[in-house]
């Protein structure tokens, strides 16, 4: 069975670009704590602020946008989303000029909204890119150039901000990627895409209280939604902190500290290539029990190993790679059914699903902060426990859907 029909191969990469540009947000935004830390002298709560920042307008725009591309299209929910995400990285450059650190998590929102918009509209609009058999193999392909974004945006992180830091270090690059962002809106102006409007026509179906009550009677879709909320504050509280904790444990300073980080996030990469090829053989809950489990022993080491150096270093690369299937497969499984299980297939039912797992990834904002509490309180080795916890939410989610599945 073919993951990708001819007829969908340019509106899939164009749509794939996509993930990797908010990637490139994502991990630009990691290293911003490790640089605010050292030019305003920060506390690592303090610092968390930043994902707070971003996160947080993850949850605040996921479900307006859905409205948004369920009553417009998908293309224009693109132009929303390139639109925001290049004004708030120009914002980066008056933030610059006054020298506020408000004024930069103002510009971190408005860059996170059009982030926001863009995952809320490509997700959906990948899965229904064909047979919904394939669907999860299928997101799971154009999830992987998602962190090829996060590596360039760590090169780029090293290249031009942690080399040389300061604010106009930071605002420059962001500035420079504002441009980068309008003149593809321009492109993404003039190429014709399918609308990929609702073709439902019932009243009912068409009203989002209705899809909501729906969803929520879905308990496989509800209990995907705590998932990607627990994972999501996983991986962000362990990149978030890969760069002090290595600086900690090796004793380096930032710029090498973020070449273990963006050997993580390589690692990241290349497993998830691995994990959609294996999907070719084992169901994705299967290897979602897999990566979860070894997800939480690894990180456990890195909470029980202090002081090792590079045992600890490599629990943490290896936590990166066991982890990277985790947000594509819980959203394809807790979203996969909703079509089918939801008034003989409700588009609108996919695109509110779809915000709320976008809206999930408010657990990068508010488990991000907690873990620097833990961090300034008691250490950075012993915060990892707030991931840990995190693995075993999702571990469980991939139990509860194995066994589900076997009814």
């Amino acid at each position: 069975m073919k993951v990708l029909e001819k007829k969908y191969l340019v509106p899939f990469i164009l749509i794939t670009s996509l993930f990797f540009l908010w990637g490139l947000a994502n991990n630009m935004t990691d290293t911003l704590l490790a640089a605010f830390k050292r030019i305003m002298s920060m506390s690592d709560t303090q610092t968390s602020f930043i994902q707070m920042a971003f996160y947080g307008a993850y949850f605040c725009v996921a479900f307006p946008a859905a409205l948004f591309i369920r009553k417009r299209s998908y293309k224009a929910g693109v132009i929303l989303g390139l639109c925001l995400y290049a004004m708030g990285a120009m914002l980066f450059l008056p933030a610059a000029k006054v020298a506020s650190y408000g004024f930069y998590l103002v510009a971190i929102y408005v860059l996170a909204c059009g982030c926001s918009v863009l995952e809320t509209t490509a997700n959906p609009y990948i899965l229904s890119m064909g047979d919904p058999e394939t669907a999860t193999r299928r997101l799971n392909v154009a999830q992987a150039f998602n962190p090829l974004g996060s590596i360039t945006g760590i090169l780029i992180s090293q290249a031009f901000i942690l080399s040389d830091i300061s604010l106009y270090s930071v605002s420059g690059t962001y500035f420079g990627l504002g441009c980068v962002l309008v003149m593809l809106m321009v492109v993404m102006l003039c190429v014709k895409m399918p609308e990929g409007k609702d073709d439902t026509t019932n009243a009912d179906q068409n009203s989002w209280r209705s899809s909501i009550r729906r969803l929520i009677s879905n308990k496989k879709y509800l209990f995907g939604v705590v998932a990607q909320f627990f994972y999501v504050g996983a991986q962000i509280g362990v990149w978030s902190f890969t760069i002090r904790i290595v600086m900690n444990e090796l004793g380096i300073l930032e710029k090498p500290a973020a070449t273990i980080y963006l050997i993580s996030i390589i690692g990241f990469c290349l497993s998830r290539f691995i994990y959609t090829w294996l999907m070719k053989y084992f169901k994705p809950s299967k290897l979602l029990i897999f990566g979860s489990l070894l997800s939480l022993v690894c990180t456990l080491l890195v909470v029980f190993t202090a002081g090792t150096q590079w045992f600890m270093v490599i629990a943490l690369i290896l936590v990166s790679m066991f982890m990277s299937l985790m947000f594509p497969t819980i959203y394809g499984i807790a979203l996969g059914d909703v079509e089918k299980e939801s008034c003989g297939g409700c588009a609108g039912d996919a695109k509110i699903g779809a915000s709320g797992l976008i809206m999930a990834i408010l657990g990068g904002a508010v488990l991000t902060p907690v873990q620097g509490l833990v961090s300034d309180a008691v250490g950075i080795n012993w915060s990892y426990l707030v991931p840990a916890f995190c693995f075993a939410v999702v571990l469980m989610y991939a139990l509860y859907v194995t066994r589900i599945e076997k009814c």
